[in-house]
């Protein structure tokens, strides 16, 4: 899990799109160069606003012993929990496949889950972080789908 936890943030995701849009490019398929690059601005996005609510919230990983609530805008790791980044930027990654190739989509949708839950066994995050980042990569990556398939429609070479 240690490993799971370790691959599954946002820096392999855009190297295994960018990998894959190069592919893409390739062979000249448009719509699949569309679909990565949804995949890779989705998972930037939902990464970016994330760490803005990291910082905001401000609470404690479990491994941290004592926490006294909020006191303000924390920077450090140690109060960096809610929301887990890596299940808002991994979910944002995959979703927008779900949207484009329904079944394959669906079935890496795994990965994902499994990503959320090595980082609840690593100790890292309490189950509603990976629910909030999770929720944080669905409607990052609805939006950004909604904006290129549109753009995929008006222009579909």
């Amino acid at each position: 899990m240690r490993g799971v936890s370790r691959w599954g943030d946002w820096p392999t995701f855009v190297v295994i799109g960018l990998a894959c849009a190069g592919i893409a490019y390739l062979k000249k398929n448009r719509r699949w160069i569309a679909i990565f690059a949804a995949m890779i601005i989705s998972c930037t996005v939902a990464g970016s606003f994330n760490r803005l609510v990291k910082i905001a919230a401000g609470r404690a990983r479990p491994s941290v012993a004592v926490d006294t609530g909020w006191k303000g805008f924390r920077f450090s790791s140690k109060y960096n929990a809610f929301a887990s980044g890596h299940a808002a930027s991994s979910t944002a990654f995959f979703v927008p496949l779900c949207f484009a190739r329904r079944r394959l989509g669906l079935a890496l949708l795994a990965v994902p889950a499994l990503i959320a839950a090595s980082r609840i066994y690593v100790n890292a995050h309490y189950l509603s972080d990976v629910v909030a980042g999770a929720i944080i990569g669905i409607a990052s990556a609805f939006l950004i789908w909604h904006f290129m398939s549109a753009r995929l429609t008006e222009n579909p070479k």
